[in-house]
């Protein structure tokens, strides 16, 4: 039975990062209208542009220039990606911020007993810089990026590596993201699944299957109380 002092003790939260924690579209696409005017291209309105983040800077680049009818042949890739780290790095956080109630959210799943651990597509050094330069990477036990991990979300290895990585159970964990990879992941690797409203996805977030989807930070730590305390009635049904 869960220690009524911290209900969430024994539980992993798993949070994707571009889209979930922080709103980083204004840099991301920033630096990718960068890209774009340097080569003579047509920048893209930032809400236009924000479903192109969450597989990674890789993949964002290919899925920018395609839609700005560029389309890049595989020799481009490399250079125009060393170009997009440097320049993104350059402005990491100028405008990224944590998404309203975030911060506080993570504190109360923290004094409840929650280990917490991102799970993100996005680099880690990438990542750690971000959540350092807007003072969050103390509240996490570990930052797991694209290149920690064998295979990248939606395979179920990302979660489990990011559960690993902090000594959780996947069968006490909750993903929390914003998009079909994360929900892929959550699925593929048999853990919980909770979506906000609020973040970057071409699919609309109502038809990815989350067990709850949230429209603010606020609703967060009653949301995963339920689903773990709905976890362990089952658990003693069994």
């Amino acid at each position: 039975m869960p220690n009524r002092n911290l209900p969430l003790a024994g539980t992993t939260i798993a949070f994707d990062l571009d889209g979930t924690l922080v709103d980083t579209a204004p840099d991301l696409i920033g630096t990718l209208n960068t890209l774009l005017d340097q080569e003579g291209l047509t920048p893209f309105p930032l809400a236009d542009a924000r479903p192109f983040i969450g597989r990674g800077a890789r993949w964002m680049i290919e899925r920018g220039f395609e839609a700005a009818g560029a389309p890049l042949p595989p020799d481009r890739i490399p250079a125009l990606f060393d170009r997009f780290i440097a320049r993104y790095l350059s402005r990491i956080a100028d405008e990224s911020r944590p998404f309203p109630g975030c911060e506080a959210a993570l504190d109360a799943l923290k004094a409840q007993g929650a280990k917490l651990v991102v799970c993100t597509n996005k680099r880690t050094d990438l990542s750690v810089t971000l959540l350092k330069a807007l003072g969050m990477a103390r509240r996490f036990e570990a930052i797991i990026g694209a290149d920690a991990t064998p295979a990248i979300k939606p395979d179920a290895r990302h979660l489990q590596a990011a559960v690993d990585a902090v000594g959780g159970d996947i069968t006490r964990t909750i993903m929390v993201g914003d998009a079909a990879t994360d929900a892929g992941a959550a699925r593929n690797a048999g853990a919980h699944l909770i979506l906000v409203s609020f973040g970057y996805t071409e699919i609309p977030v109502e038809d990815l299957g989350a067990d709850i989807l949230i429209d603010h930070f606020d609703q967060l730590p009653a949301a995963c109380a339920r689903l773990l305390g709905a976890c362990d009635r089952q658990a003693e049904t069994l």
